[in-house]
């Protein structure tokens, strides 16, 4: 990528501040090499800090080969990055800055605090310390006509020759703390073959009545089973938590069949999901719970007193079955422990927690580096795989940032 003085270090540009651009640098600069780090924001680590808002969750207790099979498509690809930086060789890099973490009830792990500013100004003070130059508000925006980097900078664009460079700019969720996939136009202009970015963990958009949206957003449906079909058209369900949203319906349960659901959509134009609202009870039992006299009781209150049902889950019903669903407790039974909704699109990627798609994994070498762009290795949510949320995303970014230093340090190693 450069002319260079062979008695000096290999001068390596790492683009993006998020956990994959930070994790490479600190490779890097371990193995001795000149790193500049560049970050679109004036701060680094700002997706970081907002997936911290939560308690952080840095990572999943799942074994592995479990824990790989959560990338779907890419887990054999994922499998190979986590064999050199895996879930507990994160939370052993965590305890390096004194932070202790915990496994909690879902399996997923915390930071003792939840916190995710102290792991952050520690690791971005270290970095500092051992010499990687960051370098704030510098927007990459590809490459000169003599392979230099470009960047958008406060005072104007500037020009920068490296040895070699790691892309890790997020992908397009977020675009307001940095990840906004402007990146994608000047790696298609090279040659780079990259997957449409989509929505991935993320709500999706239901046609509710007004009446229902504006009296139930934002009310939780706990505990709920969700019945679905996978692009197979195999049968599969999972219990949890969701929400009801003035759109639609979001929330952790929905996040993790996110991209069953969107592919369906993309192929069907609309995909069905299938709640059943009395876990525990089945068709059979509620229909004699119904059945019993309501002695002047609303239909509303009868569900809440001989099914169980909450406000929302009741207003559900009736969503469904309009306002004469009494009338017919059969057919309120089989809604009970099936409710259909039809789910129409997945919510804007600019603000859902991540994206899918990327760059192809095909597109790149062993190392990550692009097949078409020699010297230039990609890492993190740029590249073409996806999670459910749980720590794996995380945990996927770290992994692919230390793969793909590790293959810059090779390949600058045989030059």
């Amino acid at each position: 990528m450069s002319n260079r003085n062979t008695a000096t270090p290999h001068r390596v540009a790492v683009i993006g501040g998020g956990p994959a651009g930070l994790f490479a640098a600190e490779r890097l600069r371990a193995a001795g090499l000149d790193v500049d780090l560049y970050e679109a924001k004036g701060s680094p680590g700002r997706k970081f800090l907002i997936a911290g808002k939560g308690g952080l969750n840095l990572t999943h207790s799942d074994p592995r080969p479990l824990f790989d099979s959560r990338y779907r498509e890419q887990s054999a690809a994922v499998g190979r990055w986590l064999d050199g930086f895996d879930a507990q060789a994160l939370r052993d890099w965590a305890a390096g800055f004194g932070v202790e973490t915990y496994v909690g009830s879902s399996g997923r792990v915390f930071p003792v605090d939840r916190k995710a500013a102290p792991l952050l100004r520690g690791w971005v003070r270290r970095l500092k310390e051992q010499g990687v130059r960051l370098h704030a508000n510098h927007r990459w925006i590809g490459w000169g006509n003599d392979g230099a980097l470009r960047f958008a900078t406060e005072a104007g664009e500037i020009n920068v020759h490296a040895d070699a460079a790691v892309l890790a700019m997020g992908g397009g969720s977020w675009p307001q703390l940095g990840s906004d996939g402007a990146w994608v136009a000047p790696l298609q202009a090279r040659g780079v073959d990259i997957a449409p970015l989509q929505s991935a963990n993320c709500g999706f958009d239901i046609d509710w009545t007004p009446f229902f949206a504006q009296r139930n957003a934002g009310a939780p449906l706990k505990p709920v089973v969700a019945h679905w079909l996978d692009l197979a058209g195999q049968p599969q369900s999972l219990q949890g938590e969701c929400v009801a949203s003035e759109y639609g319906i979001e929330g952790s349960l929905i996040y993790a069949l996110a991209a069953d659901l969107r592919e369906t959509i993309n192929r069907d134009g609309h995909a069905m999901l299938w709640l059943d609202l009395v876990p525990g009870r089945d068709e059979a039992r509620l229909l004699a719970d119904l059945s019993r006299p309501r002695k002047g009781r609303s239909f509303g209150e009868h569900l809440r007193r001989q099914a169980g049902l909450d406000a929302v889950k009741a207003a559900l019903v009736f969503e469904i079955l309009g306002k004469d669903a009494g009338h017919d407790l059969p057919a309120v039974a089989a809604t009970l422990k099936r409710l259909p909704l039809r789910l129409l699109r997945p919510r804007p990627m600019a603000e859902v927690i991540s994206t899918a798609g990327g760059v192809r994994l095909d597109a790149l070498d062993d190392g990550l580096m692009l097949r078409a762009v020699p010297g230039v290795f990609c890492a993190g949510e740029m590249l073409d795989w996806e999670a459910p949320t749980g720590g794996y995303l995380l945990t996927a970014c770290y992994a692919s940032g230390l793969r793909a230093a590790e293959g810059v340090i090779e390949w600058l190693a045989g030059r």
